[in-house]
């Protein structure tokens, strides 16, 4: 968890708050620690992003799952669009 907090310039406790809002879930090792994927690495850089510019994490959190879920239907929407043609 240190090594993903420092490489996104945040702290462990930003991370642990991620997971207590159910925005990214790490595995755990062995030993325990949380092991990041490179996915949730990028929604906690986004999530990050959205604290920096003053909005609570809470609020974060719910801007990012939206921003997903629109990105699924433009897809989605996309797919059935080229099947159409």
């Amino acid at each position: 968890m240190g090594r993903a907090a420092d490489m996104l310039g945040t702290t462990p406790a930003f991370l642990r708050s991620l997971g207590e809002h159910r925005l990214i879930t790490p595995l755990r090792s062995e030993g325990g620690h949380r092991r990041y994927s490179r996915y949730q690495l990028r929604i906690a850089a986004r999530a990050r992003e959205l604290v920096d510019a003053g909005t609570a994490v809470e609020a974060a959190c719910r801007i990012i799952v939206l921003e997903d879920q629109l990105e699924e239907a433009q897809r989605i929407n996309e797919q059935l669009r080229a099947r159409a043609r």
